[in-house]
C-alpha cells in the first residue's frame, strides 16, 4: 500500500490485542513497569505467585508485541532492564484504574461466588 497504511496481513485483530493486554501476568507486569524500569528479579519479587518461566514468557510476549523494551547492559554479570514503550505507557492509567476497581470490589466478588456456589451446589 502506498498510502502509509499497514497491509492487512500484518495487522493484529482487535481480539489478539485485547487478549494480550487482558492476560493476568501481562497486566501485572505492565502495572509494575508503569513506575519505571525494572530488572527481572525485581519483577519476580513484586509478582507474587509468578514462576520464572511464566515471567520470562510474559516479558518475551510483551517485547514481541512492542509493549516492553529490554535493555542489556554490558556488565559482568550482565544486567537487563525492562521498560514500557511509549504506546504501552498509555495503558498505565487504565490498568491502575482496573487494579483499583479489583482491590475495591474483591470482597464483593468473593461473596457473590460463595453465594452462587451455595445455590448451585
Amino acid at each position: 500500500m502506498d498510502n502509509g497504511e499497514t497491509p492487512p496481513a500484518e495487522m493484529c485483530s482487535l481480539r489478539e490485542v485485547l487478549d494480550l493486554v487482558g492476560d493476568k501476568w501481562a497486566i501485572r507486569v505492565l502495572v509494575q513497569l508503569g513506575s519505571g524500569p525494572r530488572r527481572f528479579s525485581e519483577l519476580e519479587r513484586a509478582l507474587d505467585g509468578v514462576s520464572r518461566r511464566m515471567l520470562s514468557l510474559t516479558l518475551r510476549g510483551l517485547e514481541r508485541n512492542g509493549l516492553v523494551t529490554r535493555k542489556i547492559y554490558p556488565e559482568v554479570p550482565p544486567r537487563v532492564e525492562y521498560t514500557m514503550t511509549p504506546h504501552a505507557a498509555e495503558l498505565d492509567e487504565p490498568l491502575h484504574a482496573l487494579s483499583a476497581w479489583a482491590a475495591k470490589h474483591r470482597a464483593k466478588v468473593g461473596a457473590a461466588r460463595q453465594a452462587y456456589d451455595g445455590v448451585t451446589a
